[in-house]
């Protein structure tokens, strides 16, 4: 089976936001979370660790899903590839 031009541009940006949205969630899950409890300060009055940890990396796993399914959807219908509705 050829693979047109299309397929390889929708694949090539696909696997783009992949990695970049792969990329922020390590950041958030491993980097920030290792050296967030060297930071003493008080977030919505609560310690900034335990805020990043308990609420802070939830939020931005909401808005990764979020912004994926958006881009997904567009990028579907750029290709042509969208499921009709």
């Amino acid at each position: 089976m050829q693979i047109s031009e299309n397929h390889r541009q929708y694949w090539s940006k696909n696997l783009r936001v992949t990695a970049i949205l792969l990329a922020i969630w390590f950041f958030v899950t491993f980097v920030i979370g290792f050296w967030a409890r060297d930071l003493n300060f008080t977030f919505f009055g609560w310690p900034f660790s335990f805020w990043v940890a308990s609420q802070g990396a939830l939020v931005v796993y909401c808005l990764i899903i979020w912004f994926y399914a958006n881009y997904m959807n567009k990028l579907d219908i750029e290709h042509g590839v969208a499921e009709e509705e």
